[in-house]
């Protein structure tokens, strides 16, 4: 493009609408009020104002996850940034595409302790992919280039351009770079040719196989590719949190894996002879005790980040590479190639052991006579009337558990939560994100009203109060989200471990509650009660056809527990039951 004279301000607008941003989340403040005035002056993209900054990087988050975009958020300097660094911590932690911007003190008063510096670049060094301090005018245009380039290869994360006031309102010459190169950072895309094919030798080989799919086959949308491997090789598979819906509906799908994952999925990882990881990080969640982690399986582990591979369990066949490239080079590898009739007795003996297992343990509760609500009751119901049509979001802590467990999950980018930082009041403001994502996906797609989907939020009664306040961003900026709090008086996860391993001592997790049907009014948004089936399937009806944001407080069973569940640093085949 040809060069311009404008202010920093300027080209960061022009930048965004280069890049194909349509929507940014903020807060302003001082150090961005040169920003904000050229956003007043644009009509490239929608800015929408929420009430605090941790919300407006989760919206963002959200966002990215829905769509697959580069999500962005604009923030002021000192506690506009120190607000935003839980968001930017949860985004950088699941490997989420973000672009923030955080306005500084101008350059002449950083190192002053001037009002409102801080340093954001120190303290974001460990939550981002990588940081700017912008210095002078003549390297905005390739920071901002760079920023978005780095935030959405290789492996995903949040980057973060620290831009003082002083730069920002700087006159300068616009160039936007067309393509980037850096010499330092060139993302390995392409797997390694002989380590494939040896998976692919040791996966026709092996007599007790398992696929391991975690959050990195979402990342880089390779459904389609999984389900075909899956299809091609009869294999079964397990699922991290952050995969939910991927292998969901494959006849050998085993269910989630890990701390409250099903009993085959956990059995099947302790006794596979071959694990095929599919962009997981072997999180602790995941692995229960190390050293009894899948001990009889070689390991193979196809990543992107190269630096994840081996980090926790040793590897066997360390593949890095775009999920989406190595898949394609393994299913050539495979296809047309069968297993020896050795092998295929093997597995149908594996076959049949996981039947067994997941037949004496299927994930299941005990639903009540009376009316009182049980809170997977709650979610199945949502599934039943809902379907595909919604994309669920959740909070953390049980309900999330519970979600991941009993929702019908069967499209893609279904299931949107914090897995690696487990951010309680990550729900409601994310909810908005997706929300926006979707109203725009199905603008693109020209989809009919019968296809709509919904951004539907399942909290709890503590993590929905962190971020209340974005009720009022809903209402004044016209987004639509169903929130649906499992309401059981307590910050039930911990009421959990505190029953569990504390001989039931419970320390400080009892709620004391607002009226969450008068608090969503007093905002303008649709407030709604549930105490019993039919007022359930009532309220969520009247949400679903309401324009408006709407709040669900359902009152559930306060003793209900997640199961199963593996004790921290228990190996997964030690699993409570009941």
């Amino acid at each position: 493009m040809a060069k311009q004279q404008m202010n920093g301000s300027r080209m960061l607008i022009e930048a965004l609408h280069l890049e194909g941003v349509s929507v940014i989340f903020g807060y302003p403040g001082g150090a961005v009020l040169n920003v904000y005035d050229e956003i007043y002056k644009q009509d490239y993209f929608r800015h929408i104002l929420t009430r605090h900054e941790q919300a407006a990087v989760h919206a963002a988050d959200g966002y990215a996850r829905a769509s697959g975009k580069v999500g962005v958020a604009i923030i002021t300097s000192g506690p506009g940034f120190t607000n935003a660094v839980t968001g930017i911590a949860t985004a950088f932690t699941d490997s989420i595409p973000l672009v923030v911007i955080s306005g500084q003190v101008p350059l002449t008063q950083i190192g002053t302790d001037a009002f409102q510096e801080i340093d954001a670049v120190g303290i974001s060094r460990p939550c981002t992919k990588h940081n700017y301090l912008v210095k002078s005018i003549e390297e905005l245009p390739r920071i901002l280039k760079e920023a978005f380039y780095i935030a959405r290869s290789g492996r995903p994360g949040p980057v973060l351009i620290d831009l003082p006031k002083d730069i920002s309102a700087q006159i300068g010459e616009f160039h936007y770079p067309n393509s980037i190169s850096l010499a330092s950072y060139k993302p390995t895309t392409k797997g390694n040719a002989k380590q494939i094919k040896k998976l692919a030798n040791a996966i026709l080989e092996s007599h007790n196989p398992l696929f391991y799919i975690g959050g990195g086959a979402v990342i880089a949308n390779s459904y389609d590719l999984v389900k075909k491997l899956l299809e091609m090789t009869q294999i079964p598979s397990v699922e991290t949190l952050m995969a939910r819906g991927v292998a969901q509906g494959d006849s050998n799908f085993l269910g989630m894996l890990g701390m409250h994952g099903t009993y085959a999925a956990n059995m099947a990882t302790s006794e596979c002879d071959l694990l095929i990881s599919l962009g997981a990080r072997f999180d602790d969640r995941v692995t229960g005790k190390v050293s009894e982690f899948a001990k009889f399986a070689k390991i193979a582990h196809i990543d992107i980040d190269p630096s994840s591979i081996g980090k926790i369990i040793n590897v066997n066949y360390p593949i890095v590479g775009d999920l989406n490239l190595v898949l394609q080079e393994l299913i050539k590898e495979l296809q047309d190639k069968a297993p020896t009739k050795e092998v295929l007795e093997a597995r149908s003996v594996w076959l049949a052991k996981l039947k067994k297992w997941s037949n004496s343990h299927p994930l299941s509760y005990k639903d009540c006579d009376t009316d009182l609500l049980k809170p997977q009751w709650v979610i199945e119901e949502t599934g039943k009337i809902l379907g595909e049509n919604a994309v669920i979001i959740t909070d953390v802590g049980q309900h999330q558990m519970w979600a991941a467990q009993f929702y019908p999950f069967s499209a893609k980018r279904q299931f949107i939560t914090s897995g690696g930082l487990g951010t309680m009041g990550f729900g409601m403001p994310a909810t908005m994100g997706v929300s926006i994502a979707l109203q725009e996906m199905q603008k693109e797609n020209k989809e009919s009203e019968s296809k709509q989907k919904y951004a539907i939020n399942f909290s709890g009664d503590g993590g929905i109060l962190m971020n209340i306040q974005e009720l009022m961003t809903c209402i004044e900026s016209n987004i639509k989200t169903i929130n649906i709090i499992l309401n059981n008086g307590y910050l039930g996860m911990v009421k959990q471990w505190q029953e569990f391993f504390y001989e039931k001592r419970l320390s400080h997790v009892k709620l004391t509650q607002p009226n969450f049907k008068l608090l969503a009014e007093s905002f303008g948004a649709l407030g709604l009660e549930a105490h019993d089936k039919e007022s359930f399937r009532k309220a969520l009806k009247e949400a679903i056809e309401s324009p408006k944001v709407s709040l669900i407080n359902v009152c559930v069973d306060k003793d209900e527990i997640v199961l199963p569940m593996v004790p921290g640093g228990n190996p997964l085949y030690k699993m409570i039951l009941e």
